[in-house]
């Protein structure tokens, strides 16, 4: 069987199966769901070991008829950026599996079975190679992650749920006009059969037909980005979203925006990416400050920890829209790091919650003293989060500032601000809640990691280390396909030509005189 099908279809089938479990029988609920995703996971790793690095295309394609008119096709595939994704999405569902193991006591059997579907749509996602099924993918994971804030979430969840519902849905729409728009003038969904009709020439926009399609397909990245201003809707869903909620959402929700830009946005309307890169760079560099200066003054965690993702997912579309070779690998790597810092930190945030029942970081202080271990991985994990070499958000940082300043030194004078502003807002809240005098409430509720616990928590600092340490291991694939996605953009693009003084061929004569 195709091995990306494989790895599709294997959380829908559980999925469907899990409905069947009884719900007097939540351990099996639970059982379930660990061992199929940490099955898909599997897969997945197998999918990475079978992908030819040295390729730039999409690999293991399948293309089956699907409905004959209009003409859609369940057409799969893989290349350098979607591996990563693919593998991001696996690696971190049986992880949120295992935090929710205790934390989640009512409807286990529906909690673990949107959570399987949740990852199928996600891998859709970011495998579909037919606009109308990446439509499909895309509405499909905004279902359960839908439920799974408003039925599990906190006190305000149902307002948080319609919010994320009506702002994604919102931009959907625009997606949607533009998929049939580009149908109707090609008579196809298919992706790469539009990109060869515009390679060849037998496709072409005109200038305000270009801008409107681009900016329909972007607005809709850009809200699940989310860009700035278009924001508001992260906080709300992060800190009502139980803990495997926020870290499927944090993670790897986010990161269909990003995909979508650099995967659809770039390559089908570069003349209109280019000309609108210098006013998306700017919002990209204010959501970086913003978000940053934000997070400083935040009395929740959840709510530092999602404005945080704002200023760091600023980092990631200010190196797509730099058009440089290093701001588009480190774009790319920024998802990856983030979805593991983050996921970490939403992670060990529930943990906390999990154990005094408050998001409140004055509840806390002292948490070193009753939880050393707790806090030691939350240390880590924080260092991440603020760049520290050797550990992997240095690596996407460095790359995407790198980037910048070739493009446009400004930028990245103004975005090295939030790099400065995360050590402060980091070291803070670490300071807040893990140093001083550990009151009653913590002395008697925070107790240090279990076993389970330490499942979910150990491979995420293995990651952040190998990735800061080796990121040799993702960057060559992702730089072969973020250069043909660069190839793909030079269109009309504006070129210099220095005249060079003509040199007379130098003789031992003339060298001596010299």
């Amino acid at each position: 069987m195709n091995l990306p099908a494989l790895v599709l279809l294997m959380p829908l089938v559980g999925f469907l199966a899990a409905l069947a479990i009884p719900r007097r029988l939540p351990q099996n609920s639970r059982a379930w769901a660990l061992a199929v995703s940490l099955l898909t996971f599997v897969q997945s790793v197998i999918l990475a070991v079978r992908f030819d690095r040295g390729l730039a295309g999409e690999q293991l394609t399948l293309d089956l008829p699907w409905i004959a008119s209009p003409d859609i096709h369940f057409a799969i595939s893989v290349n350098g950026v979607s591996l990563w994704l693919v593998l991001l999405s696996t690696f971190l569902t049986p992880l949120c599996v295992l935090i929710s193991w205790r934390s989640i006591q009512s409807r286990v059997k529906e909690f673990y079975a949107f959570l399987l579907l949740l990852e199928c749509g996600l891998i859709g996602v970011f495998l579909a190679q037919d606009l109308f099924l990446f439509y499909v993918f895309w509405e499909v994971s905004l279902v359960p992650m839908y439920f799974l804030i408003g039925i599990w979430g906190h006190e305000r969840r149902i307002y948080a749920a319609v919010k994320f519902f009506l702002y994604t849905m919102a931009g959907s729409v625009l997606m949607l006009v533009a998929i049939i728009y580009l149908y109707n003038r090609t008579q196809t969904f298919s992706y790469n059969a539009i990109l060869d009709m515009l390679a060849s020439g037998k496709l072409a926009f005109a200038p305000g037909e270009g801008m409107l399609l681009f900016l329909a397909f972007f607005v809709a990245f850009a809200i699940k980005v989310p860009l700035f201003p278009l924001h508001t809707w992260l906080p709300d869903a992060h800190v009502e979203a139980p803990s495997a909620g926020s870290i499927m959402l944090a993670s790897v929700m986010l990161k269909m925006g990003t995909y979508g830009i650099l995967h659809f946005c770039l390559p089908l309307f570069p003349s209109a990416a280019r000309t609108c890169a210098p006013w998306i760079a700017v919002l990209a560099i204010i959501g970086i400050v913003y978000g940053a200066l934000v997070a400083m003054v935040q009395p929740n965690m959840k709510k530092l920890v999602a404005y945080s993702s704002v200023s760091h997912l600023g980092f990631v579309v200010l190196g797509i829209f730099s058009f440089q070779q290093m701001g588009l690998d480190g774009a790319v790597y920024q998802m990856l790091n983030h979805g593991v810092s983050t996921g970490a930190l939403f992670l060990l945030v529930g943990l906390l919650y999990e154990r005094r029942h408050s998001l409140e970081i004055a509840d806390y202080g002292g948490v070193a003293t009753a939880a050393p271990w707790l806090s030691t991985a939350f240390l880590v994990t924080t260092l991440a989060s603020i760049g520290l070499p050797m550990l992997n958000n240095f690596v996407g940082e460095f790359l995407v500032l790198q980037g910048s300043a070739i493009a446009n030194y400004t930028w990245t004078i103004y975005a090295s601000i939030g790099v400065i502003l995360s050590a402060c807002y980091m070291l803070w809240l670490y300071q807040r809640v893990f140093y001083g005098e550990a009151g009653q409430q913590v002395r008697s509720h925070v107790g240090d990691m279990g076993p389970r616990e330490w499942a979910a928590v150990v491979p995420l600092i293995v990651m952040m280390v190998w990735m800061g340490v080796y990121s040799q291991s993702f960057l060559p694939s992702i730089g072969k396909t973020t250069a043909r996605v660069l190839d793909q953009t030079q269109i009309n693009v504006g070129f210099r030509v220095e005249a060079r003084p003509n040199r007379a061929p130098t003789t031992p004569e003339v060298a001596r005189a010299r």
